[in-house]
């Protein structure tokens, strides 16, 4: 069925689509027994599905990514599709319009996608409004930027003001230094930048009474030595894990076209060609911790086996996104449904 509906849907520009997609699953959700169909349809319980991570509960070890729902504006009706936890943002302390449009490109003989997005969402405050009336009590995580406008030297005021914000409404915070689509942002990952901008987070959030896990998503062009870099600084500043990996710069993976690819312009790759750099991604950080360190698996998930893949490589949470693009609402329910064979 959803396959019928992916080939409507895929005739029409992505960004709009989706909204238009998320509007229909809100009306769905209201209706009287809407929530009810959705939950008998799409999500799956079974104890051998649940995770203990970082001190949190997880009912399933399948999430969304940071990405999808960036304001938090369809928490309750996602948490309906069976997901075990869902990340927001990256949110940043203004609100800001991203790039220009078109940003977001799909690419269906690669299964991948392309975005320049560039943070766009409607500020921290906002989002913080809408988890305080969220009905769902499922995990969110809170994935925090800086804005376009502040320069890197100042970076860390803005990383504190998403994370003061929304101490009290989110379980887990992801920060990200790692995305290729807002200028310079990438130069945080730095040794010294970065470890500077970890040790301050680690330790506003030790002020708190219970401290919340805080985790790093990394990019996927890290090379080792960058790898080994990140790996003491996630370790000297006790953060709780990783998350990897963001959206990949490399355009080799993809078959399209190459003027089509190049006419595209900027932006991250993600979908099935970032699978296999993913993977080994997370095998590197698994080996060189002894699997010690948590790691949350984004990139090239679109089924059991692929989820899977992640979690032999030292995995012990993964995310959805373009996958959920292109397999549809089912994803994490069939996803669960292999991992229990």
């Amino acid at each position: 069925m959803y396959n019928l509906v992916k080939k409507i849907l895929f005739r029409y520009d992505p960004e709009t689509v989706h909204y238009k997609a998320m509007n229909w699953l809100t009306k769905a959700y209201n209706l009287g027994f809407g929530k009810r169909y959705l939950e008998s349809n799409f999500c799956l319980s079974h104890p051998s599905l649940e995770r203990e991570i970082f001190g949190l509960h997880f009912k399933n070890p399948v999430g969304l990514a940071a990405g999808f729902d960036k304001d938090a504006m369809f928490i309750d009706e996602l948490a309906c599709l069976g997901f075990g936890f869902i990340e927001i943002g990256t949110l940043t302390p203004k609100p800001q319009d991203g790039n220009d449009k078109p940003r977001l490109f799909r690419f269906p003989g690669d299964a991948a996608i392309i975005n320049r997005m560039g943070f766009n969402n409607l500020g921290v405050d906002a989002a913080v409004m809408r988890l305080k009336n969220r009905k769902t009590n499922i995990i969110i995580g809170g994935n925090i930027g800086k804005n376009k406008v502040t320069p890197n030297d100042e970076a860390i005021k803005d990383y504190e003001y998403c994370f003061k914000k929304l101490f009290d409404v989110v379980d887990y915070f992801v920060v990200n230094v790692s995305s290729p689509n807002t200028p310079n942002l990438r130069e945080l990952q730095e040794k010294k930048p970065l470890h500077d901008l970890l040790l301050q987070l680690q330790n506003l959030n030790l002020s708190y009474p219970k401290p919340k896990p805080i985790l790093l998503k990394i990019a996927p062009d890290l090379n080792e030595a960058q790898l080994d870099d990140v790996i003491d600084i996630v370790t000297q500043t006790r953060l709780s894990g990783i998350v990897a990996t963001n959206t990949t710069i490399d355009r080799e993976g993809l078959t399209a076209d190459r003027k089509v690819v190049e006419n595209t312009g900027a932006g991250g790759v993600s979908g099935k060609p970032l699978k296999q750099r993913s993977t080994e991604i997370i095998r590197y950080i698994s080996e060189k911790t002894n699997g010690k360190l948590p790691i949350i698996a984004v990139g090239g998930i679109f089924t059991g086996e692929d989820a899977k893949e992640k979690l032999d490589a030292g995995a012990c949470l993964v995310q959805v996104y373009t996958g959920f693009i292109y397999e549809g609402p089912a994803i994490a329910k069939k996803i669960c449904n292999s991992l229990l064979k």
